[in-house]
């Protein structure tokens, strides 16, 4: 089976439900140049990436090598997910791939994408038609066959005959564009927009007219869409996209994979780009007996104290493979470390109850002080192998008994992004955020010491709280950006009011 899925137009969650279906279950994944490489993240492990884009005049392989390779993986019993940019059908050859898998006998399905014509436009504030502008609209390739003897546009009827026209693939062309849309009929005042890789964070909008849109476009380079009419005219009234507060902005984040799509949702919400760039993952401890013996006698403690909610889900999956479940912490107060330690907590249907004000071990102190008497109570902390060790000594000078297991261990992550140095230094990144000290050791590790110093000043480093800070300004870095609440959200606020321009009254 071969799906031919249109991938949208930049922006990944504009992929439709069975597009991403087809995704998930794909053996083979065979990708275009304007498809978001974010998409591939939920194939499965195990599935095969082939990339075939053509950019400008480089093809990676010819039309005809794709088709065939299309023909090839099916015909090896595969699932073949075919992604391509906007629509399989709009511009996408989508035709062309699907008569070449009619004539082989393989049995296909084509899932429609978000063509750019619609939503470039829609994300640079301009709707395509309006009931007070126009009513028709038409798609038209900026750049038809070159082997064809003469153009099959009807350049006298389309450029009176529709209201609002969307060209596609046009940069190069642009000055012919122009010229026989008013040579034509069309009055050289006609409202134009150039949209550069819409719907992302790296959207780009020129605004002319057929007159002066040449000139004002000249920096443009492809990918590209021009949107021609009086609908133009409506983007400084509708722009909402290029009015977020991070938008334009890139932000580098350093948590796991597992953990890194809650923070880079809400940064997406505020128009941010997003570079991934793990330095941890969380992995099993070198040894599970101590966890195990903690688990096997955990009828004996008075108080489970979680840290982060990466100890939460390693005890409580460890919990289950052993083949207990809540009922056996029963009696059991539980203590969480902030908000996203407490819902993970709550999410196995448990109460927390006691969750210090500040999210740090000195006010887990301070505040189980305030709830219990801590001397002779028993207390299990399942943390990771380089937790500080502050907590649990500050509960025995307090006369409580403390058994402090390893449940998960932190490993430097292997970042894909190997030129992340030289995009600082190119002015391409403009924060790079730390949520642990875990990813700053691992971060300099990764990038080198030596350029740390270098860096300083060529982007903005932003921390989620005092450990944090303190173990990046040890390490060299300069942080400007300091979380108020030390979680993501209050990591993204602090961001965020970096951003927003203040005056000085």
């Amino acid at each position: 089976m071969v799906y031919l899925v249109g991938a949208g137009p930049g922006d990944p969650r504009l992929i439709t439900v069975k597009g991403l279906e087809c995704i998930k279950k794909a053996d083979v994944l065979i990708y275009d140049y304007l498809v978001n490489v974010d998409l591939l993240k939920v194939a499965k492990p195990n599935a095969e990436f082939i990339y075939v884009g053509k950019q400008g005049g480089a093809h990676t392989l010819e039309q005809d090598e794709i088709n065939n390779l299309l023909v090839k993986k099916a015909q090896e019993d595969k699932i073949v997910t075919r992604l391509k940019g906007g629509d399989p059908y709009v511009f996408g050859r989508g035709g062309e791939e699907a008569i070449v898998l009619y004539e082989n006998h393989i049995p296909f399905e084509v899932v429609p994408g978000i063509t750019a014509a619609i939503a470039t436009p829609n994300y640079a504030g301009i709707p395509v038609t309006h009931r007070d502008f126009t009513s028709t609209f038409g798609l038209i390739t900026g750049h038809e066959d070159p082997t064809k003897d003469e153009s099959s546009i009807d350049w006298s009827k389309i450029s009176t005959g529709i209201g609002t026209l969307a060209f596609y693939m046009g940069i190069k062309n642009l000055p012919y564009i122009t010229e026989q849309l008013i040579k034509h009929g069309r009055s050289k005042d006609t409202p134009v927009a150039v949209i550069r890789w819409g719907t992302t964070a790296q959207q780009k909008t020129v605004v002319g007219t057929l007159e002066t849109i040449v000139q004002k476009a000249r920096d443009i380079r492809p990918p590209a869409i021009t949107i021609v009419g009086e609908v133009v005219k409506l983007r400084n009234q509708l722009n909402w996209f290029e009015t977020k507060p991070l938008f334009g902005k890139t932000v580098v984040v350093t948590r796991s994979r597992e953990q890194a799509s809650e923070f880079a949702d809400q940064l997406y919400e505020y128009g941010a780009r997003v570079i991934e760039f793990p330095t941890i993952e969380i992995a099993k401890p070198d040894t599970i007996q101590p966890l195990d013996d903690a688990i096997t006698n955990i009828h004996a403690y008075d108080w489970l104290v979680f840290t982060s909610i990466n100890g939460v889900d390693s005890f409580f999956q460890r919990l289950l493979e052993l083949g207990k479940d809540i009922r056996d912490l029963k009696g059991i107060k539980f203590c969480a470390i902030g908000p996203a330690t407490e819902e993970g907590i709550r999410r196995y249907h448990i109460k927390v109850d006691c969750r210090p004000p500040k999210f740090v071990a000195e006010s887990v102190v301070e505040e189980l002080k305030k709830v219990t008497v801590i001397k002779g109570k028993k207390f299990l902390l399942p943390r990771a192998d380089i937790a500080r060790s502050f907590l649990p000594e500050e509960l025995e000078k307090l006369g409580g008994k403390v058994a402090d297991v390893v449940a998960y261990k932190t490993v430097m992550a292997q970042p894909k992004d190997i030129n992340l140095v030289d995009k600082i230094k190119h002015g391409e990144i403009n924060f790079i955020t730390f949520t642990s000290s875990s990813t700053v050791r691992n971060f300099v590790q990764i990038i080198g010491e030596k350029n740390i110093a270098s860096l300083n000043g060529k982007v903005q480093y932003a921390s989620i709280g005092p450990i944090t800070t303190q173990t990046a300004e040890e390490l060299g870095f300069r942080i400007t950006i300091k979380a108020k609440e030390y979680t993501i959200p209050g990591l993204v606020n602090a961001i965020l009011e970096s951003s927003i321009p203040h005056s000085d009254s």
